[in-house]
């Protein structure tokens, strides 16, 4: 029998995620090297640097406070969709459904998990 169709396919997308994530990495860390040449030079030169500015380059500052009502817009669509996961998977054949039935419970699980965030986030403030 000849299996190489489908491993073909496998092998191609994971080619695809691996290439992605590489060159995410290395886009990122070309990103970053540019913000950071200013201070470079003006280290060699002598020059002074404002900590205000090497704050502001180096990304040091107070964390964004994550809004609550996003995050439970979040767990709603994260639960829409495993609901939606949930119904695919009674039109495919036996033997795919119980695992993509199974997506669909870890995706609402997930949701759930988001709403009970969002809901803990707005009791704490």
């Amino acid at each position: 029998m000849d299996m190489m169709g489908p491993f073909a396919v496998a092998i191609a997308f994971w080619t695809f995620v691996a290439i992605a994530v590489v060159a995410g990495v290395v886009g990122s860390y070309k990103k970053r090297r540019l913000e950071l040449e200013p201070i470079k030079l003006a280290l060699e030169r002598g020059q002074p640097i404002d900590p205000a500015m090497l704050d502001r380059i180096l990304g040091r500052g107070p964390p964004e406070k994550l809004d609550p009502q996003l995050i439970h817009v979040g767990g709603i669509i994260t639960i829409a969709a495993g609901v939606g996961v949930g119904l695919l998977s009674l039109f495919l054949p036996a033997l795919a459904r119980l695992p993509v039935m199974g997506v669909g419970v870890l995706a609402i699980c997930v949701g759930i998990g988001l709403l009970i965030a969002a809901r803990s986030m707005v009791k704490a403030a």
